[in-house]
């Protein structure tokens, strides 16, 4: 295992996985965009030896394969974590509570290896207080266009509940507004915030601390959807992935206990008291801009930091990205803990297409009716998976990985409304396509075989791949494609109301819309042809239940009919419609000279 960053960095250069870089590159969106095109080919881990005006290098890429993700956590793949875990507990002993309370006792062996104090670290090397605090000389990346400003993106937020005394690190953006002064993005539901409303109602200032680089592990360990344990937090599972204590020193002006192998400690505090201050737009995970909004001040009062420290950044945006891998890894650990609830489970996906909360993908042991439906609702009772959107479940051997063949086998599976549910609840903060900010609707699809108590198993012939010139033309429709098993996409440029739910009603009742089972309208920037780009952009585009039809076809057949366009003020959505994420022609032009010149063209 690595027991910081700079010897993860040491092991990937050896194994050929990082690529150092020494020509003079900006902070000011190239970084982004080399590392962009690099990620998406599942390319090395980039080392940045110069960065335009800033005092120190940065490394980007470093989680960015499902090979380094597991690396980083200390196996050999990723699947490996969910057996050492399954060997912790017993699956057999059935679901539900009884399940969960038989192994309650073992699942305190996360815990144990604690973490272990040490009187200082390399992290407090140097130290900057008052006036020496400068957050512009850190080459703090500004990610995309119309981003508000440079943004930390790789932070690990450590803050302690103010009567439990309990610690917390999570990962939560930070816009650098200038030299000690910071955002942070503490949505209303993360534990950081609950700090912060405690402090105010005991009129305290919040103390902050946020690491920068360290033990690759407890980075990971600050995205995890950690369950509510007692002993159990992000120092603890770091721990039990690494099979060794992680070393906290206390800071220097907090009084708190941070990462003594971390390249960076950001130490200061919020003020409960304080305005909050207006934060973004920032190019988000989704692959849209995230609006401006509200959130409370970080301010520095020293910067704590290794001799010849080393920035970590990552970038979210359009997916595949790099969190991609981090959300996989959360899939396998928290696999078997599911399982303790919902023993049926073989196996869940959450595929990149879904950016982790809009879709999941559920194999299930089906032993009677209406275990799908069963299986997908305690899902959503559990932790984050609250937030889902769309839940696919079926049976059988296939992989939730397989993602295109996973959607052709539910919707050979299911009729469209029989074996279809929505629901109400929760969603992602970062949902702009919900009916209010942080509450919108569900859709379950059983595409399970049927008992006899659910119904006929569907006589159904899917459709062909058919091409623009192959479908019937419409003066509104921009490009179309079908997708061999049972999908229409279709783009337009929205002018009017309901222009996008009335044109897949008229594809519907085309001849060629026999044996296709979802029908999509998109935006005119979606390519329909690939399957990837058109699921991304749906999924972001619905609240499914005021956005979805159930209505027959041609041939009779019952069909999804889904409006996926940008939602207007005449059609009742009240907020602003966010843009998609995408890099300047400009700076694209730039980065297509600077890769043949640092080797990266190919």
């Amino acid at each position: 295992m690595y027991g910081d960053l700079r010897s993860f960095i040491e092991d990937l250069e050896k194994r050929g996985q990082l690529v150092r870089i020494k020509e003079l590159v900006s902070s000011d969106l190239e970084i982004t965009e080399i590392a962009d095109r690099v990620v998406k080919k599942e390319g090395p881990a980039l080392f940045f030896e110069k960065v335009e005006g800033k005092a120190f290098p940065l490394v980007i890429g470093l989680y960015g394969t499902r090979q380094r993700m597991a690396w980083a956590l200390g196996v050999k793949e990723l699947d490996d974590i969910a057996e050492r875990i399954r060997s912790l507990l017993d699956v057999k002993v059935g679901g539900g509570l009884l399940g969960l309370a038989s192994n309650l006792p073992k699942l305190k062996d996360l815990a144990s290896l604690p973490p272990k104090r040490v009187r200082t670290g390399p992290v407090q090397e140097v130290i900057w207080r008052g006036d020496e605090v400068d957050l512009t000389k850190l080459p703090v990346l500004k990610c995309w266009p119309q981003d508000g400003g440079p943004f930390i993106t790789l932070p690990l937020v450590i803050s302690k509940d103010p009567e439990t005394k309990d610690l917390n690190i999570g990962m939560y953006r930070m816009q650098v507004f200038d030299k000690n002064t910071t955002g942070m993005h503490w949505q209303r539901h993360k534990t950081g915030a609950r700090h912060l409303e405690r402090a105010k109602k005991l009129g305290k200032k919040l103390e902050v601390a946020v690491a920068l680089g360290g033990d690759p592990a407890l980075t990971y360990a600050a995205t995890a959807p950690i369950p509510p344990i007692p002993g159990i937090n992000e120092f603890s599972m770091t721990g039990f992935l690494r099979g060794k204590s992680i070393e906290l020193c206390k800071g220097v002006t907090v009084d708190l206990e941070v990462p003594a192998h971390a390249e960076f400690v950001l130490e200061g505090y919020v003020d409960p008291t304080e305005d909050w201050v207006l934060e973004g737009p920032f190019g988000d995970h989704t692959g849209f801009y995230t609006l401006q909004d509200y959130y409370p001040q970080f301010h520095v009062t020293a910067i704590t930091m290794r001799k010849e420290p080393i920035y970590p950044a990552t970038i979210v945006g359009r997916p595949p990205m790099e969190d991609a891998y981090l959300i996989e890894a959360s899939e396998r650990i928290f696999l078997v803990p599911a399982q303790l609830i919902l023993p049926e489970i073989k196996d869940y996906h959450m595929p990149p297409a879904g950016i982790a909360h809009n879709l999941v993908n559920v194999v299930i042991e089906k032993a009677y009716p209406g275990q799908a439906y069963k299986v997908a609702n305690g899902l959503l009772g559990l932790g984050q998976m609250m937030f889902a959107k769309v839940l696919l479940v079926t049976d059988g051997d296939i992989k939730p990985q397989a993602h295109k063949a996973f959607w052709q086998t539910v919707l050979k599976n299911a009729v469209p409304g029989r074996d279809s549910q929505f629901a109400k609840g929760p969603v992602d903060v970062l949902d702009h396509s919900s009916r209010s900010w942080s509450y919108g609707s569900k859709l379950i699809i059983d595409g399970t075989l049927k008992h006899s108590e659910e119904g006929d198993i569907p006589t159904w012939q899917p459709n062909p791949e058919r091409s623009q010139s192959s479908l019937p033309a419409h003066p509104e429709i921009a490009a179309q494609h079908q997708h061999e098993g049972g999908f229409w996409f279709l783009t337009l440029k929205k002018t009017r109301a309901h222009q996008g739910l009335e044109l897949a009603q008229w594809a519907a009742k085309q001849d060629q819309a026999k044996g296709v089972r979802l029908i999509a309208t998109l935006d005119e920037e979606t390519n329909p042809a690939d399957f990837e780009d058109a699921i991304w952009t749906l999924l972001n585009n619905i609240d499914p239940e005021r956005d979805i039809q159930i209505i027959d076809n041609a041939a009779g057949e019952k069909v999804f009919v889904m409006d996926g366009t940008p939602k207007l003020k005449e059609e009742g959505f009240s907020r602003d419609w966010p843009d998609k994420i995408t890099m300047t022609q400009e700076v694209k032009d730039k980065v297509d000279r600077l890769m043949e010149k640092i080797g990266l063209s190919q």
